[in-house]
């Protein structure tokens, strides 16, 4: 049974929401998972422009003040989506986080695009999964001595709910990796939006894109899956086969997150930030009314664990009704599937414990 800590979001002038985080840390014993000179990725999203339910970047501050205190040297870091949008590559990443409040002013730490430029920055990493033998994983996430994972808690229209194992298992995977997790095929190109521009031609390593008759066309064979394709074209026609079933995605998804916590054995622990519950992902350029009021901040050194006691905690609460919650507004009620009826969520989480990241047994210590 893994202890899962958790802080209300009472405060007062004894005891603020920023101490809260401090306690929180320490009683995960950070102080015994990072030591002086570790290079310390703060595994964060940075929410799409236009998106406000993201955590916040003061809160950030705290944990990245904290973690200065140890003599660690934390930076901040996300990866480029699978998808074309604000957050692609680097660049257009970067630009979107610091807008999002996420400067060096606010945060007291450097931004850092865990793969890379374009998203092809990786490295393969073994793991004994049940469907999956190896992973990509952002090449900064792999080369931090340590790592400490800031998860918004939401719902989410594939996996049921964002946690810690999204944020590390679809956060921290490199663009083909992501694109593992979503589709069992090559990306597709609309003749109707390609301008024959020749760029996702001379972006292929593997020889995959030739022109016919003026647009380009992929070569389901040739293709490796890196989708650098994708972050390249001006005119978002290389488009994403969204093939796999949502229990696939969710079980690749655990898989993938074993993988980024690979190196990090006594080296990593997880916040989950229960404010704001969004029926939907940060990745969205807008975010709807909370489904619950805000719960509190909770803490863990299992991933699993943590996440299934969030789940137990937005579920127990009652539901908001004026928001996109369609059922269990009750106590008790299922939230995830009141607003994703046909989603399985508990799966990640039962395939996460089965492949070994963590325990969804759990108990909760209050603060």
């Amino acid at each position: 049974m893994s202890k899962v800590f958790f802080a209300d979001m009472r405060a007062s002038h004894k005891e603020n929401l920023f101490d809260k985080i401090s306690k929180l840390l320490a009683s995960c014993g950070l102080a015994q998972r990072v030591a002086e000179g570790d290079l310390t990725a703060v595994k964060i999203h940075f929410g799409e422009k236009g998106n406000s339910a993201f955590i916040r970047p003061i809160f950030v501050r705290r944990v990245v003040d904290e973690l200065k205190k140890l003599g660690a040297k934390p930076f901040l870091t996300d990866s480029s989506t699978l998808y074309p949008g604000e957050r692609k590559e680097a660049v257009s990443a970067l630009s979107c986080g610091i807008e999002n409040g996420f400067a060096y002013a606010v945060v007291n730490a450097p931004l850092i695009i865990s793969d890379g430029l374009r998203g092809v920055s990786e490295v393969t990493v073994p793991i004994a999964g049940e469907l999956l033998k190896e992973v990509y994983i952002g090449s900064e996430i792999v080369e931090a001595d340590a790592l400490v994972a800031l998860s918004h808690f939401k719902c989410h229209e594939l996996t049921g709910f964002g946690g810690a194992i999204k944020n590390l298992g679809m956060g921290c995977a490199s663009r083909k990796g992501k694109l593992v997790q979503h589709s069992t095929v090559a990306p597709v190109v609309s003749a109707k939006h390609c301008t024959g521009c020749t760029l996702c031609l001379k972006s292929c390593a593997h020889g995959a894109i030739a022109m016919v008759a003026g647009k380009a066309l992929i070569d389901a064979e040739a293709c490796v899956g890196c989708s650098r394709c994708i972050s390249v074209c001006p005119t978002k026609a290389v488009n994403i086969q969204w093939s796999e079933a949502a229990d696939l995605v969710m079980k690749k998804m655990a898989e993938y997150a074993t993988g980024a916590v690979a190196n990090k054995q006594g080296k990593a622990l997880y916040l989950n930030f229960i404010t704001q519950v969004s029926p939907a992902c940060d990745c969205y350029g807008h975010c709807d009314a909370p489904i619950v009021n805000d719960i509190g901040i909770c803490a863990s050194t299992d991933p699993v664990a943590l996440d299934q006691a969030c789940a137990d905690l937005v579920n127990n609460a009652r539901g908001n009704q004026d928001s996109a919650l369609q059922t269990g507004h009750e106590p008790g009620g299922d939230k995830f599937r009141g607003v994703s009826p046909r989603i399985p969520w508990e799966v990640q989480l039962e395939h996460a414990e089965k492949v070994g990241l963590g325990s969804r047994n759990y108990e909760l210590v209050k603060l």
